[in-house]
């Protein structure tokens, strides 16, 4: 079962047409969020992630639109779906209608809530995707579902034997990976992308920035992070919502350790 609109349906039930906005011009948003016993991990988070998004895109934002709106919804689709440990995608998108100047901008929302696995892996190899960049601009630290260059470095991964991509933006600096914000390690000095960059506002990025700006034992530094400096770090780490941390232990010849980020994934988990 999906929720379209607050309206539970079978999944197999066609719910967009061809004049769908999401599908024709990517007009849409989205938000992957994690359940775990029957508890939306970051709410606050997630929800002011999406106001602020759907502001910027000029989508109406409907008066019933509440943080706790947001939390039933979410809630009933995992309950509909008899699941206490979910993957929740939230995907809104402007009404059907007009070419590229809409005709409206209210939106309509999908819901869908699949089984939450979980996997950090032990040995995790990674490569710069060259083929093409991301934008340092402020859309592209939006989800959209506008995500073509995270789809290819995908197959590209794929077809190399790599578990994962890193995007480099048009300065050839790198972004972010494929499906989460980057961070490095040196001694005691942690890096990752500012979002100048053009990386994904993540609320696990947030939530990192905010553990090591706390610690006694790191510092935190926001700056553009070269390809040459990966091969430099001491250790590399992905974030994002599902996965929480995945250690980099390998990229081209060199090999990372994990300690740092074993420690932060422990810290990350009780503030949950």
């Amino acid at each position: 079962m999906v929720n379209f609109n607050g309206i539970m349906v079978h999944k197999s039930k066609a719910m967009l047409n061809f004049d769908n906005r999401a599908f024709n011009y990517g007009d849409a948003l989205f938000e992957t969020i994690k359940i775990a016993d029957s508890r939306i991990y970051f709410l606050e988070d997630h929800y002011f992630r999406l106001m602020a998004s759907m502001r910027m895109l000029r989508m109406e934002i409907p008066l019933n639109f509440t943080m706790e709106f947001f939390e039933s919804e979410l809630m009933k689709t995992a309950v509909q779906n008899n699941l206490k440990n979910a993957r929740v995608r939230l995907t809104v998108f402007r009404n059907d209608g007009g070419l590229y100047n809409p005709t409206s901008n209210q939106i309509d929302y999908l819901i869908v809530a699949s089984p939450l696995l979980i996997l950090v892996k032990e040995k995790y190899s990674v490569d710069i995707f060259k083929d093409y960049y991301l934008n340092s601009d402020i859309l592209s630290t939006l989800k959209t579902t506008n995500k073509i260059a995270n789809v290819l470095a995908s197959i590209y991964a794929s077809e190399n034997d790599f578990d994962n991509c890193i995007l480099v933006n048009e300065r050839k600096m790198v972004v972010e990976a494929i499906n989460g914000n980057i961070f490095t390690v040196n001694g005691n000095k942690i890096k990752t992308p500012p979002i100048t960059e053009g990386c994904i506002k993540g609320i696990t990025r947030k939530k990192i920035i905010e553990i090591v700006l706390k610690s006694d034992d790191y510092s935190l530094e926001e700056t553009e992070i070269s390809p040459f400096d990966l091969q430099k770090a001491d250790e590399i780490f992905i974030t994002n919502v599902i996965v929480g941390i995945q250690p980099v232990t390998q990229y081209k010849k060199a090999i990372f350790s994990t300690k740092v980020s074993s420690a932060l994934a422990l810290e990350l988990s009780k503030l949950i």
